[in-house]
């Protein structure tokens, strides 16, 4: 078996749902995706897709921001609410990938803020949005290795194979960049590196709606260990024993 060939059975075995009231944007990201080796499942407008999320319980989700009935960002939480009470086709989360002809950098801001894990801008490369899909969920695979499934620093524990805070994909990378080298100070890169995985190009922007979002999630439980550290970056506080 080929490489190529080993990299397509995997593939197989991963679902993404498509949502897009564009039919013509829809079969674009659907054909390639499918030629790919996913088992795609798509849906015409919000309220449909959020049906299937349940039902297929898919391994990520593309969503346009502008549809009729519900829209993207609301789909987007939506899917986060469900995975923080474990209700319908939650209970996990997944990553979220915004796909959409708004462009702005506010734009882009609020998808994140939404709970998305990507923003993608139309018109796109069916190749490059095929290389995310991959590279979020080899990301899914690193966080869930076996071999690296507890991390404590001070008041966090990293337990990959179990979240008790509920953290977009994107978050969850972040805190485990943050809990691997605590005590360090990261810069945005090296945060983004860490995070991301590949040469993927983020904004400080981006980057920094994230570690808001995952700052709020962390105090919501009673803890603040992650520190602003003003023209560099961010630590993550380690114990005493570890300085």
């Amino acid at each position: 078996m080929t490489q190529a060939t080993a990299k397509r059975n995997i593939a197989r075995m991963r679902k993404v749902l498509v949502v897009d009231d564009d039919p013509h944007i829809r079969d674009v990201v659907c054909f390639a995706l499918r030629r790919a080796g996913f088992d795609v499942t798509e849906a015409a407008d919000g309220e449909a897709g959020l049906l299937a999320f349940r039902r297929e319980k898919p391994d990520l989700v593309i969503l346009d921001v502008l549809m009729p009935v519900i829209d993207g960002l609301d789909v987007c939480r939506s899917i986060r609410a469900e995975a923080l009470h474990g209700s319908e086709g939650g209970g996990r989360n997944v990553p979220i990938l915004f796909l959409s002809s708004k462009d702005a950098e506010t734009d882009r801001v609020v998808g994140l803020d939404a709970g998305g894990d990507d923003y993608i801008v139309k018109p796109f490369s069916p190749r490059e949005l095929t290389a995310r899909v991959n590279a979020h969920l080899r990301r899914i695979d690193a966080l869930d290795d076996p071999g690296t499934s507890r991390i404590a620093a001070g008041p966090v524990a990293m337990d990959l194979d179990a979240q008790s805070v509920d953290l977009t994909r994107t978050e969850f990378g972040l805190l485990a960049t943050l809990v691997r080298q605590r005590g360090k100070v990261l810069d945005r890169e090296n945060l983004t590196n860490g995070a991301y995985k590949g040469n993927r190009v983020v904004s400080d922007r981006t980057i920094d709606s994230h570690m808001r979002r995952l700052r709020a999630k962390l105090r919501s439980t009673g803890i603040d260990p992650i520190q602003t550290v003003h023209g560099v970056g961010f630590r993550l506080d380690a114990p005493a024993s570890d300085r």
